[in-house]
């Protein structure tokens, strides 16, 4: 799979709502469904504006290790939308 691929995944809300919950990762769900709710928008809204943000801004070391990580990877565009929320998300 392509890289560009994988970011397509993530250009409209509902896609980017369902490979959210595809992770099955509770606690990431709900740290972004409380960063949405804060920001008065769907948790596919956040996930999608991350990916784009993420696409924008990212430097070449942050592409270069997460092409790195998809590389290896059964799921890139989990890998993928992990990274883009790890750096969207507050710290806790």
């Amino acid at each position: 799979m392509l890289l560009g691929d994988v970011i397509a995944r993530f250009d409209d809300e509902a896609s980017a709502h369902e490979a959210l919950l595809s992770l099955g990762d509770l606690a990431l769900t709900a740290r972004v469904k409380a960063l949405a709710t804060e920001l008065n928008i769907s948790t596919g809204e956040l996930a999608m504006q991350s990916v784009g943000q993420f696409a924008a801004g990212a430097s070449d070391e942050d592409w270069l290790s997460l092409v790195g990580q998809m590389t290896r990877a059964e799921d890139p565009g989990a890998v993928f939308l992990r990274r883009v929320l790890s750096r969207a998300l507050p710290q806790s």
